[in-house]
């Protein structure tokens, strides 16, 4: 049953476009070999995505962390979405933080595209369970 507001839904689907704006970004620095960047903009829609959920109930947290470990827990681990999803994210974010800190960290074009990958994975998972939660 879906107690979340019009507001809310809304929202959510505004979380979800800029998502997929992030992920267009990704795209355009993958290809332009800025593999680091794509590295960024992959986490950042992952976690727009993430928000997206998030805001149905609504719930906020000021650390990513935090909303990583809640929609984990509440979440995957609640059987809503696969766990393989949850990994993935779990990697982006420690991908993201070497990427953007570790001033030595390599990145490979295979692994941003994979950074790439569970961002539209996950976009496609979360509009879905939005769109069935507004239903």
């Amino acid at each position: 049953m879906d107690n979340s507001l019009p507001y809310e839904r809304d929202l959510a689907r505004y979380k979800i476009e800029r998502a997929k704006e992030e992920l267009e970004n990704a795209n355009l620095l993958y290809e332009n070999e800025r593999l680091k960047a794509a590295n960024n903009r992959a986490y950042y829609s992952i976690y727009y995505s993430l928000t997206a959920v998030l805001c149905l109930e609504p719930v906020a947290f000021k650390k990513h962390k935090d909303t990583l470990a809640y929609f984990n827990k509440n979440y995957v681990h609640g059987g809503k979405f696969p766990p393989e999803i949850g990994r993935a994210v779990e990697k982006a974010a420690k991908i993201r933080h070497a990427s953007d800190y570790d001033e030595f960290y390599i990145t490979s074009k295979d692994e941003a595209a994979r950074q790439i990958d569970t961002a539209k994975r996950l976009i496609d998972l979360v509009t879905k369970y939005v769109e069935k939660a507004a239903n």
